[in-house]
């Protein structure tokens, strides 16, 4: 197993620069800068911002001196945000988006694994047609749309939730983080349904489940000790592109409901040109997903007996 995740971590490697090395220069590449929004500036205080940060520099040259610094740990200066480092900057919104993933990801577990289950054992009733319709809907309505919905009904309408935004005195408060997280769990709860659902259904059929109940083990410890272990794997496996689908819907969740998160930050900086921040945010995101998918592949090998990493 160490074997295999050394191999895995010398992939990463030149994983990570071709994704830095492409941000940096698609960045550089779109019309705009980070100060053609600013109010109007002699261009001798113009030229000396743009020495200050290094952006007088040919591209290649800005990107040889970014990646000096990016193996010094150093992520740099924001362009736009006042006296703070980008580091300070993720480090800030890390935790936010963390909670918000981390507990969407337990939910879309849970609900989506159950409701799976449900449909497999109650197949071609109304509860399979229930659990089915509700997987379509959720896969269908993306979150940019389901935010706003659940805002409008459960915080205007109703007035059970605040519909965005952290209390500036208790922060991330449960309430708080209700809509978010929901509306960021539902897709995925649906596709992990579709998965446990037909995963179930095949283990069902195996012909160990019929040893298992041919000698007379009742049907909670057949499902449960023996059928959910292999319908799960698929479930594993999943869990990877699912991590990357949180973590690319957060960026959207964050500005639906105001929550400064790093994907907040990630979208406000892609329009304001805040070169630096992108790059750092880009970094952590794609890292977080590589050690995701990792993560899932281990995971994988310790259920499943069969698989062995050389």
């Amino acid at each position: 197993m160490f074997g295999f995740i050394f191999r895995r971590v010398l992939i990463a490697i030149p994983t990570i620069l071709v994704i830095i090395a492409v941000a940096f220069f698609m960045m550089h590449a779109a019309p705009g800068g980070p100060f053609d929004l600013e109010r109007p500036m002699p261009d001798e205080t113009r030229q000396l911002l743009m020495a200050r940060y290094g952006m007088d520099q040919p591209v290649w040259k800005q990107y040889l001196d970014y990646m000096v610094n990016l193996f010094q740990g150093d992520l740099g200066p924001s362009l736009k945000v006042r006296d703070k480092d980008v580091a300070e900057i993720v480090a800030e919104g890390f935790p936010v988006s963390a909670t918000i993933g981390i507990c969407s990801m337990i939910l879309a577990v849970i609900c989506g694994s159950f409701l799976g289950s449900v449909a497999a054992l109650r197949q071609n009733t109304s509860g399979d047609f229930a659990v089915m319709t509700f997987a379509m809907v959720g896969i269908s309505i993306p979150p940019f749309v389901m935010g706003p919905i659940l805002a409008l009904f459960f915080g205007l309408y109703l007035g059970w939730l605040p519909t965005g935004g952290l209390d500036p005195r208790l922060g991330m408060t449960p309430d708080r983080l209700i809509l978010p997280v929901v509306t960021l769990a539902l897709p995925q709860i649906a596709i992990i349904a579709r998965l446990m659902r037909a995963s179930m259904i095949e283990v069902l059929r195996s012909n160990y489940i019929r040893t298992a109940r041919a000698k007379g083990l009742s049907p909670s410890t057949v499902i449960v000790r023996h059928a959910l272990r292999s319908a799960i794997l698929p479930l594993v496996s999943y869990l990877g592109p699912a991590s990357a689908a949180l973590i690319s819907g957060s960026l959207v969740i964050e500005v639906v409901f105001q929550l400064p998160g790093i994907g907040k930050h990630f979208i406000d900086a892609a329009l304001q040109r805040d070169y630096t921040l992108v790059m750092g945010v880009v970094i952590i995101y794609a890292s977080l997903i590589i050690v995701l998918n990792l993560i899932a592949d281990l995971l994988y090998g310790v259920l499943n007996p069969k698989v062995k990493y050389e």
